[in-house]
């Protein structure tokens, strides 16, 4: 994966990822929310049985998504004051997108007092802070954005999760989701990147220490001809409810078909879980590198739209 030719700029890798992170999201949720068994689930993904019901609607993964791509365009960094209000108001906005019980008593405050991000935070769950994986699902077009300083790209994500996820898991899952699209991203920004285990050893080594690095160390060593579903088995797929049960088995599927944005959801689905957030963060991290290339044009035409702006900037 190295040598390759520079041909677009870290902004666009960023607006790419958000694209793949929106696609992966709401195919995703076609797994997660339908009527089917497991059975069923299991046997339309194995034949790569397209979800035929229109449209697909993505969930709270892309509308936060969404207001972190636009601190970066406002500001080029994360201001997390301004970060906190826009979490807010976008939750007041649609709250029926599938947000999870500490943000639904977080982002309301949040609406009214952003400045109160750091102490509000801190006091979900019982004190201990968020170790869910709202930080991490939403962080990739960040990392895309940072993919000429992996440094800052850590950095910024760990101010772009504190807003909502104040304990030590839920940041080290921002900041792993977040040098893995930096790393995807510098094959077309900077010309070169690695992948596969490579990729995934280098994000574990920029992860803080604790349960996600050692995720990531483990799905390093773990060969990319393992079963998805075993690999999911091993290294979780976000039944949990947690980042460390979430990121690790997402980033294994994104580092071995970083060619490939339809291959990378497919497999991350066969894992089942939590899937609107696992194929929201292989989607973030693969397109940050591919774009929505290859992707079947009826999967693209169910998917909802983004806002028009989106595109505009």
């Amino acid at each position: 994966m190295r040598g390759m030719t520079t041909t677009i700029t870290a902004r666009q890798a960023a607006r790419e990822a958000l694209e793949g992170l929106a696609l992966g999201d709401a195919f995703g949720e076609r797994w997660f929310k339908l009527f089917r068994t497991p059975t069923e689930a299991i046997a339309q993904i194995g034949d790569r049985r397209m979800p035929e019901e229109s449209p697909w609607h993505w969930t709270d993964d892309t509308a936060m998504a969404l207001a972190v791509y636009r601190a970066l365009v406002d500001q080029d960094g994360v201001n997390r004051n301004q970060l906190a209000e826009m979490f807010g108001a976008t939750y007041l906005a649609d709250p029926a997108r599938g947000y999870g019980y500490g943000m639904t008593r977080l982002l309301p405050v949040l609406a009214e007092q952003p400045e109160r991000w750091q102490a509000e935070s801190k006091e979900l769950f019982e004190g201990e802070g968020s170790l869910g994986n709202g930080a991490a699902m939403r962080v990739a077009p960040l990392g895309a954005w940072f993919a000429e300083d992996l440094d800052e790209a850590a950095e910024q994500a760990r101010y772009s999760a504190e807003v909502t996820h104040a304990h030590p898991e839920g940041i080290a899952g921002a900041i792993a989701v977040a040098v893995a699209a930096a790393l995807s991203a510098r094959a077309r920004v900077v010309g070169a990147g690695p992948a596969g285990a490579e990729l995934l050893r280098e994000v574990a080594a920029r992860t803080p220490a604790g349960a996600i690095r050692e995720g990531v160390a483990a799905a390093a060593e773990l060969p990319a001809a393992t079963e998805p579903w075993r690999a999911a088995d091993l290294l979780g797929n976000g039944q949990r409810i947690r980042a460390s049960d979430t990121v690790p088995f997402a980033l294994w599927s994104a580092a071995h078909h970083l060619d490939s944005l339809t291959d990378a959801l497919w497999t991350t689905a066969e894992g089942l879980g939590d899937v609107d957030t696992t194929c929201a963060i292989t989607g973030g991290v693969v397109a940050a590198r591919t774009g929505l290339a290859g992707v079947p044009a009826a999967w693209l035409e169910r998917r909802e739209a983004l806002p028009a702006w989106v595109s505009e900037d």
